[in-house]
């Protein structure tokens, strides 16, 4: 009876945290489908980015604070061809003069199979301070890939002042 017992409760806990986890994915996706719309909003020739990359990821919630050292993480979705196939995750340290919070949304695109495939096998990793371009009318117009990656953000809110060093590392986690 207590074997049985045990039994019933594992499968009520992996299906309670199941669950929980699928319906965090959804959210993730479904605020990623928004931040997209809003990078597009802000910039429309980012569309060329989308249509034309091997690879993305959005990453619609990042949150980013720091006095002295800083810190920044956030959740998101990843797409191969425009398909749906995974979960990013980013982190990212800074050291320098820094203080405040932030909140932003961040896309990173793939040029070409190989660059996605580091992406994949958890070996992207890159400075935030020079990588990334600010999302506005016209930005992607002249941006260009950089070892075969091409990054923007868009500030959702909070004040940062930032004179630092640092860098993001990604993680991929298939769907």
């Amino acid at each position: 009876m207590k074997t049985l017992f045990l039994g019933l409760l594992m499968a009520l806990v992996t299906t309670a945290t199941f669950a929980q986890k699928e319906e965090k994915d959804e959210k993730i996706i479904k605020d990623s489908e928004k931040a997209k719309e809003g990078f597009l909003k802000d910039d429309p020739s980012m569309s060329k980015f989308f249509e034309s990359s091997y690879g993305y990821i959005i990453l619609p919630n990042v949150g980013k604070g720091g006095l002295g050292v800083g810190a920044a993480s956030g959740n998101g979705t990843a797409y191969e061809g425009g398909v749906l196939i995974g979960f990013a995750n980013m982190t990212q340290v800074t050291v320098g003069f820094q203080a405040g919070g932030q909140a932003y949304s961040e896309v990173v695109f793939f040029e070409n199979e190989e660059a996605f495939v580091r992406f994949k096998a958890n070996k992207v990793e890159m400075s935030a301070q020079v990588s990334a371009v600010a999302a506005a009318a016209g930005a992607s117009a002249n941006a260009k890939y950089v070892d075969g990656v091409a990054v923007f953000t868009r500030t959702k809110g909070g004040l940062m002042y930032e004179a630092s060093v640092g860098g993001q590392k990604f993680k991929y986690r298939a769907k």
